[in-house]
């Protein structure tokens, strides 16, 4: 074997091992919401998250005399004096909906609040209240808006939010963003409304994914990253990876020696 056939030999094994490390990327499967000729025309109002059954809500009462809100904040009531926010806040009432989409509220009793938006609920309970104060103040917020993101981020995880206006991209961003190897063309977000289950499919790298309305999230959404073929053809590989650049090492040397 010549020289020139024993180093075109070895440039082929050696490109096939790098072959099974790496893939071909491109801008386009990388870069976000790139723009194209679609109307930018979502209106967060349109896909403002409903109150669904199991949802834990913190309602507090409040009116120009504090005196006639004790009987409707029951646990905040006893902690009027000295205290700190972190206490204030965790003894504030909060109310679990039940399966038929109900709260039980001191003094008004069943109040139906299920499919209803956190404004629509609040104006709601306020008229309610009206009976028994003048010109109510009510304040709700959900104690479990929580979002997980798995798959191929820097921070996988479960994530409490303080508001329910937060975004597939925000998300994405408390969970430290996608790694490089995450597919940004198909994006999964699993849904439950009712205690049924759905899988809707974004595509990040396209503009008008902001029209979506899987855009802005709903309590317990979960987001799925998928790596790409390069991850998976990787993990196949596992432990192995070392011991197969060892022996093409091994394998060139041995050429080189042979045909000296």
């Amino acid at each position: 074997m010549n020289l020139l056939l024993k180093y075109r030999f070895a440039l082929i094994l050696f490109t096939a091992v790098l072959m099974m490390f790496g893939s071909c990327g491109s801008r386009k499967a990388m870069v976000y919401l790139q723009p194209d000729s679609t109307q930018i025309n979502t209106l967060y109002e349109q896909y403002i998250p409903k109150i669904q059954s199991s949802d834990i809500l913190t309602i507090v009462v409040t009116a120009a005399d504090p005196r006639v809100t004790a009987p409707f904040n029951p646990l905040s009531s006893i902690s009027a004096g000295n205290v700190t926010q972190a206490t204030d806040l965790a003894l504030r009432p909060t109310y679990t909906v039940d399966n038929q989409g109900d709260i039980m509220l001191p003094m008004l009793g069943r109040v139906h609040v299920g499919g209803l938006t956190r404004v629509e609920a609040i104006e709601k309970i306020r008229v309610e209240l009206g009976q028994y104060i003048k010109d109510p103040g009510v304040n709700i917020n959900f104690n479990n808006f929580r979002v997980s993101v798995l798959g191929e981020v820097a921070r996988p995880g479960s994530f409490i939010m303080p508001t329910e206006r937060i975004t597939v991209l925000e998300a994405l961003g408390m969970a430290g963003d996608l790694t490089i190897r995450g597919v940004r063309e198909n994006v999964m977000l699993i849904r439950e409304i009712d205690g049924n289950k759905t899988i809707h499919r974004l595509d990040l790298t396209q503009q008008n994914t902001i029209n979506s309305p899987y855009y802005y999230l709903a309590q317990n959404d979960v987001i799925y990253v998928e790596p790409n073929k390069a991850q998976i053809n990787n993990s196949k590989l596992g432990n192995n990876t070392n011991i197969i650049i060892s022996i093409a090492g091994l394998l060139i040397t041995v050429i080189s020696v042979l045909t000296r």
